[in-house]
């Protein structure tokens, strides 16, 4: 731990001798607090004179004053930014456009930005030892509507009052619609939660349902004939939503140094932050999160809180809260090329193979690389390095789905271009650590890790994480997120009622779940090595059913010195009543752990 602290002041107390700090009250721009004025135009205009007065060596510090601070979408930054792991909708309209910026500080000392229609938040772009802190991101209107069940009756349906500020109407198809500025969305799934404690209610998952003929039969209070689902008791309140992602709330990418500290996001339709190609990032109180214990709202993001892609150096994820997400509080990875063409002996075309994760940088001249069998996950060839690299038959990276790349040695005579393989690149892998984290009552998953540079994980709390709390994966098949997991610390960690609902990956309270479809004729293994591995050590786990640990194809698993506690707060159902579940895993080490209905390891660990 105290390695990492020293890694924070060293990559954030390094400024130019010289440096100036140059203030500028954002209020000197007319960017005045709680006017209702469109703050969008006036932050361009403010940033373009900023720009033009400062050098390089300078620290800027863009100040606000506590307050509210509307964006819209007239007047806002037009910019065309293909982001990972987001529907790749352009051009976007961005509130506060940071780019090209070295040693900035965005101070909003409180503020509370909230946006209006559908735009891109904060971006910060190609920049170095920057700073984002005290401040809030919200929307005027979300695009999830919140509904509450007043009724639910097996033969006239579902009666729900819609929450006060959505907007809503009966479409030409005689659907529920909500909309706002600019967008509007007819939904037909979402996410159930409990009223009284903000858990997803349990054994629901992602709901489906049907609005066609609804009615208004009071005001603010619609019957819903087609809406049959007898688990929607009344007082559930459910997030209906989309699958649509267009934009996270904060979009980091190509800088270095980075840190965000006491920033909130509570409401973004993508990811709350997503960072690709960076270097070195610190997220110190940063929290996607509702407003306080009295806030009606249930959700917070359409998809993950925090995403990382494509980036090195340091993740530090430290003192935050993560709650009414729809997806994961964190996911790390890298994303796999898939080989479409073999050129000559050291030269191939590789493909992005997403519909979400296209057109940005996938690695640079010298970075390491390592190819990989799809079928089996399996390593093929020795590790390459890149001598160059461009889009393939186009001009510019942006918007790009192939790159011709170029490697210093011939390529593996294994490594077809008709088989399924993939190129990793090594490079651009990070260290990670997710400390002193709480997650909660969120859809899916708590934590993704898919790195080959140590990882972490100590001291959060995972509660009623809906599905698995952590999940280390690696996919060449699907999504494309690379990759192997070396060195894993899961230590101090506190699960409370994991897995009260069934979505991708959800095996067990931790998952190690690689994709991997020819296992059976697979030979290494793909997470873990022989010294290291995963140790899981120190934590209690807090639990109504039998899962713990799931594992496929690893070298490397300790499970010591952990309290597993049973109730009965939800019926036990789980498909997988092994406390341990295994698959092509060896060097296991299960010992010295605390099981309050007891453990027999012939019983309770399976090895397949």
């Amino acid at each position: 731990m105290r390695n990492y602290i020293l890694s924070i002041l060293v990559i954030f107390t390094i400024l130019p001798v010289a440096a100036k700090n140059k203030v500028y009250e954002m209020s000197q721009f007319g960017i005045v607090a709680n006017k209702g004025i469109n703050c969008s135009p006036l932050l361009q205009k403010a940033l373009c004179t900023i720009r033009t007065e400062c050098s390089s060596d300078d620290v800027i510090i863009l100040r606000f004053s506590p307050g509210r601070y509307d964006f819209h979408e007239e007047g806002a930054t037009i910019r065309e930014y293909y982001i990972s792991n987001h529907d790749q909708i352009n051009p976007k309209k961005v509130g506060i456009a940071l780019e090209n910026m070295q040693n900035l500080v965005l101070d909003g000392q409180g503020a509370s930005f909230v946006f209006h229609g559908r735009m891109l938040p904060v971006s910060l772009l190609q920049s170095k030892n920057c700073t984002l802190k005290n401040f809030s991101i919200d929307f005027e209107t979300p695009h999830i509507a919140q509904i509450k069940v007043i009724q639910n009756s097996p033969t006239e349906g579902l009666t729900f009052e819609v929450a006060p500020w959505v907007k809503y109407r009966i479409n030409d198809k005689d659907r529920f619609e909500s909309y706002g500025e600019g967008w509007s969305v007819s939904p037909q799934t979402g996410i159930a939660f409990e009223g009284d404690t903000k858990h997803l209610v349990f054994g629901t998952s992602d709901l489906q349902y049907n609005t066609q003929g609804v009615k208004e039969i009071a005001p603010r209070q619609l019957q819903a004939p087609l809406w049959k689902d007898k688990r929607l008791v009344p007082g559930t309140v459910i997030a209906m939503r989309s699958w649509e992602r267009p934009a996270p709330g904060i979009f980091l990418s190509h800088n270095q140094n980075t840190y965000l500290l006491n920033v909130k996001i509570h409401y973004a339709e993508g990811m709350g932050l997503l960072a690709q190609l960076c270097e070195n990032i610190t997220l110190d109180s940063f929290s996607v999160c509702l407003k306080g214990a009295q806030d009606p709202r249930y959700f917070t993001t359409q998809a993950d809180a925090t995403h990382f892609s494509g980036c090195k150096g340091k993740i530090i994820s430290q003192k935050g809260l993560y709650e009414g997400m729809m997806d994961d509080a964190i996911n790390v990875h890298g994303t796999y090329l898939k080989i479409t063409q073999l050129i000559d002996s050291k030269t191939l075309v590789g493909r992005y193979m997403h519909g979400q994760s296209y057109g940005f940088d996938w690695g640079y001249p010298e970075d390491a690389i390592q190819f990989i069998r799809s079928t089996t996950m399996e390593l093929t060839g020795t590790p390459n390095k890149i001598v160059s690299i461009r889009p393939y038959k186009q001009e510019q990276v942006a918007g790009t789905k192939e790159f011709l790349i170029t490697f210093a040695n011939p390529i593996d005579s294994s490594i077809t271009e008709k088989e399924g393989f993939g190129i990793e690149n090594l490079t651009w892998t990070p260290e990670v650590l997710f400390s002193n984290n709480v997650i909660r009552n969120n859809r899916a998953r708590g934590a993704l890790f898919s790195t080959p540079k140590k990882t972490v994980i100590e001291n959060n709390t995972f509660d009623h994480t809906s599905g698995t709390a952590i999940l280390l994966c690696g996919d060449c098949n699907g999504w494309y997120e690379t990759g192997a997991c070396r060195e894993v610390i899961i230590r101090k960690n506190k699960f409370i009622n994991a897995l009260t609902n069934m979505f991708q990956f959800t095996n067990a309270v931790i998952s190690i779940y690689p994709e991997i479809p020819d296992l059976q004729n697979q030979k290494e293994y793909f997470h873990g090595k022989t010294s290291k591995g995963v140790l899981i050590e120190n934590n209690l786990f807090i639990t109504f059913d039998q899962p713990i640990v799931y594992a496929k194809s690893l070298n490397g698993l300790t499970f010591k010195k952990n309290t597993i506690h049973q109730n009965q707060d939800y019926p036990a159902f789980h498909w997988n009543q092994k406390r341990f579940l295994l698959e092509r895993v060896k060097n296991i080490r299960i010992n010295n752990n605390y099981f309050e209905n007891g453990f027999e390891y012939e019983k309770d660990v399976e090895c397949k």
